[in-house]
């Protein structure tokens, strides 16, 4: 059994459900939109694992039923406002109810796509770089600052191409340094920005699925691709195939970031030089797979139908994991 936990307002959510249930894998979901009304969750932690029950609308499943969970956090803004309390009071009872999914999904011994730990690297792309380098992959010039004179510095170095975008894991359109832009570096002594110098060629974005590997090259003149249609910019996307040695390090890397599934950002200059961005533990694959026919939705569904006897890499992942957070290892 397969627990789904997420919305189906969410495409991405819609399609994982959809693919399941066209494989014939069962599976329950667990409506975040709504959760905790209409739920109850018990478990205790029992012999060095977690035990219990989620029952949901019609529906009971024993924590030891399942062989994967997928969890697709849904933003505080939508879910359903609850009856009778103050917005505060029923954003607090959601992040509350939520906390208790993570502490139960992160304890789980069967496949989780992703639990918790391993999207936390999300929150810091420049410790992400840092990950990047050390699995084998190659990170452009980057300058984090909220120093205008280093700003001003960094652009012309690098022959007024630079980028700019979000440290963190808040979405942000990526966009080249502008004329009418420079003006703007004095504001950087409110905050700090990412720049980086610009990497001329093709976006590919990889999606690793376990062990299974999907490249996407996408053609587009937008700085971000994601944005290009609603700058009269083309998109054109296909299925990709990447040297071997840099498939290699994709899932390295996913697995040094203890993510079962992820979608990292390369791109690939017209000298063949490749180039990573970052990592995204929770990715909206669904826009590469209509535009391209990858089965990755099907991929997730096989990893997350897998019996946990098939899991052997996820746990040694897992206890790698557990080994780099302790002091001293």
């Amino acid at each position: 059994m397969i627990l789904v936990c997420g919305g189906l307002a969410d495409t991405v959510t819609e399609l994982v459900c959809s693919r399941l249930e066209a494989c014939g894998y069962a599976y329950r979901l667990l409506d975040q939109s709504r959760f905790p009304a209409g739920f109850t969750v018990h478990w205790e932690w029992i012999g060095g694992r977690a035990r219990g029950t989620i029952n949901g609308p019609g529906w009971s499943l024993d924590l030891d039923e399942l062989t994967g969970v997928y969890a697709r956090y849904l933003p505080q803004d939508t879910r359903m406002p609850i009856a009778g309390v103050s917005e505060e009071m029923w954003q607090g009872i959601y992040a509350e109810a939520e906390a208790g999914l993570v502490a139960l999904f992160d304890g789980l011994p069967c496949t989780v796509v992703n639990r918790t730990h391993g999207g936390m690297s999300n929150h810091s792309k420049p410790f992400q770089a840092l990950v990047i380098e050390e699995c084998g992959l190659k990170s452009p010039e980057t300058l984090v600052t909220n120093d205008p004179a280093e700003a001003i510095s960094f652009f012309e170095e690098n022959k007024r191409d630079v980028i700019y975008k979000s440290l963190s894991g808040i979405r942000s359109i990526v966009r080249r340094i502008s004329r009418e832009q420079q003006d703007r570096f004095q504001l950087l002594q409110h905050g700090p920005a990412q720049f980086q110098r610009f990497v001329p060629g093709d976006n590919v974005r990889v999606h690793v699925v376990g062990d299974r590997v999907f490249p996407t090259r996408v053609r587009s003149e937008a700085v971000d691709y994601r944005y290009a249609r609603l700058e009269g910019q083309e998109c054109n996307m296909s299925a990709e195939v990447l040297a071997p040695e840099v498939e290699e390090a994709c899932i390295r890397l996913a697995r040094r970031l203890d993510l079962l599934f992820a979608g990292i950002d390369l791109k690939i200059t017209p000298d063949g030089e490749v180039f990573c961005f970052e990592v995204n533990p929770s990715p909206g694959f669904t826009f590469y797979e209509l535009g391209t026919g990858q089965p990755i939705s099907a991929a997730l569904a096989d990893l997350l139908h897998a019996a946990p006897s098939d899991l052997d890499a996820a746990n040694s992942q897992r206890q790698h994991a557990a080994a780099l957070s302790v002091p001293g290892l």
